[in-house]
């Protein structure tokens, strides 16, 4: 197997992740053969899925607009992924120039070609971390020269937190992290359900078994579960949706019906 030049020299391209599978469900060229059958093996039951990646990403700017209208500035991108055009930093300094924003993600290759997309920004920077871990989040150099705690920031967790088994405690982490949010700070976030998926359950759950498979459990959490991670905050309008819903540009109708699968929301600190 070729190691092409942007792969850090201490990952095993043997072994399928999900941010390089996200990557490929995008249309993106950073990831290698072993993903993309893992992304296939899923797609045979889901084929819809990278419509659903494409729609959190449509939320995610939507979203990140919203920030920069409401007068946020600043940007925590947790769970990152490898950067695709129209990302945080693209959206949120085109529309507020020095807009700062920190990515975060525990993939070598995420952080590396984070690094070489960012080359020269000197309002955005790139962290190695997990999102179980906020405090190395918070205490790491790159969130504490670019991040002001004491203004409002905008945190993102864009599909990530399906990632994230119970026994991990992702509500906890989430819990954290809004502790060190000021007040007029917002949540955004998306995550998988089986709610809203054009297909049964159990024809689903052979995607999410492809994830079991290679060791990146993928959790379907019920809406009244995902809402749970909004504990401590007030829903922005119109509250917890399928992505299309969520201040849609185009009429929702018009989306492709896999687009629904899911939930987003954004959540504001009182």
């Amino acid at each position: 197997m070729e190691r092409p030049a942007w792969a850090p020299r201490s990952i095993d391209i043997s072994v399928p992740s999900v941010s390089r599978i996200y990557d490929y469900y995008l249309g993106g060229s950073h990831n290698f053969e072993v993903d993309r059958d893992a992304a296939r093996r899923a797609m045979e039951f889901m084929p819809g899925l990278p419509k659903i990646m494409q729609a959190n990403r449509a939320f995610m700017r939507r979203a990140v607009r919203l920030a920069v209208d409401e007068g946020i500035t600043q940007f925590l991108d947790i769970g990152s992924g490898i950067p695709t055009f129209g990302n945080v930093h693209e959206v949120a300094q085109t529309a507020s120039p020095g807009a700062r924003v920190v990515y975060v993600d525990h993939d070598p290759v995420a952080v590396a070609h984070s690094h070489a997309v960012l080359a020269g920004n000197e309002d955005a920077g790139v962290v190695a971390a997990d999102l179980r871990k906020p405090q190395e989040i918070l205490t790491s150099p790159e969130v504490q020269r670019l991040i002001d705690l004491n203004r409002p920031v905008a945190l993102l967790l864009v599909a990530i937190l399906h990632f994230v088994e119970d026994v991990d405690d992702p509500y906890g982490a989430v819990a954290e992290l809004r502790e060190a949010l000021p007040p007029g700070s917002l949540l955004v976030l998306t995550h998988a359900s089986y709610e809203g998926i054009p297909l049964p359950p159990e024809r689903a759950g052979g995607a999410v078994d492809v994830y079991k498979d290679i060791r990146n459990p993928l959790i379907m959490r019920s809406r009244d579960d995902i809402a749970r991670f909004f504990e401590g905050y007030d829903m922005v309008e119109p509250g917890l949706v399928p992505m299309p819903h969520w201040r849609p540009d185009t009429a929702p109708e018009d989306e492709d019906p896999w687009a629904f699968s899911g939930f987003a929301g954004v959540g504001r600190t009182a």
